[in-house]
């Protein structure tokens, strides 16, 4: 499941763009992002503001988090772990 702050309209053109085959939670509040540790300050090019830091959670069949994957670049995060846990 991915998480966004877009609100649903927006999401899912992206989702469509993309053709993602998993459903995307729109969190526009920011609450599961906030709980998750992943919405907060970010710098860039000097400039400060609160955002999403990419992060995925890899959760097991019992709902415990197995790992964390901070820093996520998307071009080939996907590949990388579907080669680490196969």
């Amino acid at each position: 499941m991915g998480v966004s702050g877009d609100p649903p309209v927006k999401q899912k053109k992206f989702a469509d763009k993309y053709g993602f085959p998993y459903p995307l939670l729109c969190d526009e509040g920011h609450e599961v992002m906030k709980a998750y540790g992943v919405w907060g300050p970010k710098k860039m090019l000097g400039r400060e503001y609160e955002g999403i830091r990419r992060t995925t959670y890899l959760i097991d069949e019992q709902g415990n988090v197995a790992k964390v994957y901070a820093k996520v670049r998307p071009p080939n995060h996907a590949k990388a772990i579907l080669e680490e846990w196969a």
